[in-house]
């Protein structure tokens, strides 16, 4: 079983809800892996402006499986509210 670590870094113009939602989506995405830790960093002031924003929202996955689904980052990348994201298999 392989380890994976996910770093998202989601725009602060977002409300709560609509917060919550894109994570939740980003779950299912997720859903062959099993999340072994999520962590709500919050917001921070970026290096950089990315996509005219200035701050963004933090979010740190840990999770374990077989093998990220193969259009995962696609649609990370589709999605306009995911400033960055950053993949990592850690075992």
């Amino acid at each position: 079983m392989r380890s994976y670590e996910l770093i998202l870094v989601t725009k602060t113009s977002l409300t709560d809800t609509l917060r919550k939602k894109l994570i939740a989506g980003v779950k299912i995405l997720l859903k062959d892996l099993k999340i072994v830790k999520e962590n709500e960093i919050g917001q921070k002031t970026l290096a950089y402006k990315i996509k005219r924003e200035a701050n963004g929202f933090y979010w740190d996955f840990a999770m374990e499986g077989e093998k990220i689904p193969a259009d995962f980052e696609k649609k990370l990348l589709e999605n306009d509210n995911i400033l960055r994201h950053l993949l990592l298999r850690t075992k």
